[in-house]
C-alpha cells in the first residue's frame, strides 16, 4: 500500500477517535448539570418535608405553652376564691375558673391529636434522613466519576493529538491540505473504505473499472461521488 495512504487512514481513524474523545467530554458538563439540578431538587423536596416536621414540633411547643398559662390562669383563679368577700364575685370566679377549664381541655385535646401527627411525620422525616445519607454518598461518588472521566478524557485526546502530530509529520503538506480540505465538506471524513464497489462514506457504487483498478494500483483514487479518498479493503 501508498505510504502515504497508509497514513492518511492512520491519520483519518486517529482525527475519528479525537473526535470521539471531544464528543464525550464534551457530554459530561451536561450530565454533571443534570446531577446537580437532580441533587438540588432533591435538597429541596428535603428540606420541605424538615419544615412541615419543624411546623408540628413549633405548633406542640406552642399549644405546651398556652396549656401552661392557662393552668397558671387556673391555680390563680383558684387561688383568688379564698379571698372574695361577696357571692357575686365568688359566682363570677366561678364562672372564669369554667372558662379557663374549658380552653385548657380544648388545647389539651389538641395537644392529643397533634401528638398522633408528630410521630406519624417524625418516622417519615427519620426515614428521609437516612435516605438523604445514602443520596449524598452517591452524589458525590457520582460526581467525582465524572471528574475522574474528565481527567481519563484529557490524558486520551492529549495522547491523540500527539500521536496526529507524528502522522502528519510524515505526510506531504499538500497531501495534508486536500485531506482537510475533503473533511471540512464531509461530516470529518476524508479517507474511507470500499468493498463490494461501495464507497464507505456515500454509500453509492464506484464504477466497476475504478473499482478493479482501486484493488490493484497504489495511486490516491477520489470517489466520483463524494471525492473523498478511497481505497479497497478486503473485509472478509
Amino acid at each position: 500500500m501508498n505510504k502515504h495512504l497508509s497514513s492518511l487512514i492512520a491519520l483519518q481513524n486517529m482525527d475519528a477517535e479525537a473526535g470521539k474523545l471531544k464528543k464525550q467530554k464534551n457530554d459530561l458538563p451536561l450530565r454533571l448539570k443534570q446531577l446537580d439540578e437532580a441533587n438540588e431538587r432533591y435538597n429541596l423536596e428535603f428540606e420541605e418535608n424538615k419544615k412541615r416536621y419543624d411546623d408540628v414540633l413549633a405548633q406542640h411547643k406552642e399549644l405546651e405553652s398556652r396549656l401552661k398559662k392557662g393552668s397558671d390562669s387556673l391555680s390563680k383563679a383558684k387561688d383568688r376564691l379564698g379571698e372574695v368577700k361577696t357571692n357575686k364575685e365568688y359566682q363570677a370566679i366561678l364562672k372564669e375558673i369554667e372558662s379557663i377549664e374549658t380552653k385548657n381541655s380544648e388545647v389539651e385535646t389538641e395537644i392529643i391529636c397533634l401528638l398522633e401527627e408528630i410521630d406519624t411525620r417524625k418516622g417519615i422525616f427519620q426515614e428521609k434522613e437516612k435516605a438523604k445519607e445514602q443520596h449524598n454518598r452517591q452524589y458525590e461518588v457520582e460526581r467525582q466519576n465524572i471528574a475522574r472521566e474528565i481527567d481519563s478524557l484529557d490524558e486520551k485526546i492529549l495522547m491523540c493529538s500527539q500521536e496526529l502530530k507524528k502522522i502528519l509529520e510524515s505526510i506531504p503538506k499538500d497531501l495534508t491540505k486536500r485531506y482537510d480540505m475533503i473533511k471540512a465538506v464531509n461530516h470529518g471524513t476524508a479517507v474511507v473504505s470500499v468493498w463490494k464497489g461501495v464507497c464507505g462514506g456515500c454509500f453509492m457504487n464506484i464504477p466497476p473499472q475504478l473499482y478493479n483498478e482501486l484493488q490493484k494500483t497504489d495511486d490516491l483514487i477520489s470517489c466520483p461521488n463524494c471525492s473523498r479518498i478511497i481505497y479497497w479493503q478486503n473485509k472478509e
